[in-house]
């Protein structure tokens, strides 16, 4: 069984490094940025960045900072397309009707034994509510799955971020408990509450999930 298994892994894990991914949902679209998007998402982060720098790592002092920074963005959506050549990382934006409204990441694509991955994920907070996130992340969790061959995938919320809560509460992701300083954030060692689900969880809910959101 595994050795037949072996060539549709690496068909599926080649397409994905040759012809930049893009997923779906009943209204989001997902596609790797790129830096002709930089005007959308200069205006989008300057608009949201006090509602952003709570939940996100701080930025390195004296660094070029993509959000303002053509030439930056530019390097970072490089940065990206290099994890996605190496298989280690894909990254989204989300967009609603052409407008970009957000991002997901599939990050810390880990092979062999483990075949795990994490998902992370932020929107404009004047799109906040509608839903989209959840949409985007049930995307990527079957694009983790049926694509990837990921095993298990995790997502890591601060618990005070309960609008980040309420989007694996809406996917009824399981809850694993509280990492203790797990990430930095904003300068700050923050705790965060680990949510998973497994392939075989996946495979038992896959229906639902893609019936309501996908």
């Amino acid at each position: 069984m595994m050795l037949a298994r072996v060539p549709e892994r690496m068909r599926r894990a080649l397409a994905s490094v040759e012809s930049p991914p893009v997923l779906t949902g009943r209204r989001v679209r997902l596609r790797p940025l790129v830096p002709s998007d930089f005007a959308q998402w200069r205006e989008v982060r300057g608009h949201n960045g006090a509602w952003l720098t709570q939940w996100e790592p701080a930025k390195p002092k004296g660094a070029p900072d993509p959000d303002v920074s053509r030439s930056a963005f530019a390097a970072r959506c490089g940065a990206r397309d290099r994890e996605r050549h190496l298989g280690t990382g894909y990254g989204f934006g989300v967009f609603v009707e052409g407008t970009l409204v957000g991002e997901m990441n599939v990050a810390g694509v880990t092979r062999g034994p483990f075949q795990s991955c994490n998902i992370g994920y932020w929107i404009d907070q004047r799109h906040a509510g509608n839903g989209y996130i959840p949409e985007a992340v049930a995307a990527g969790l079957r694009f983790a799955f049926e694509e990837l061959d990921m095993h298990r995938v995790e997502i890591a919320i601060v618990p005070r971020n309960q609008r980040s809560r309420r989007v694996v509460e809406k996917l009824a992701l399981r809850s694993e408990g509280v990492a203790l300083r797990f990430l930095e954030i904003n300068g700050c060692w923050e705790d965060h509450e680990r949510f998973a689900i497994t392939t075989e969880e996946w495979a038992q809910r896959r229906d639902g999930l893609v019936f309501r959101w996908l």
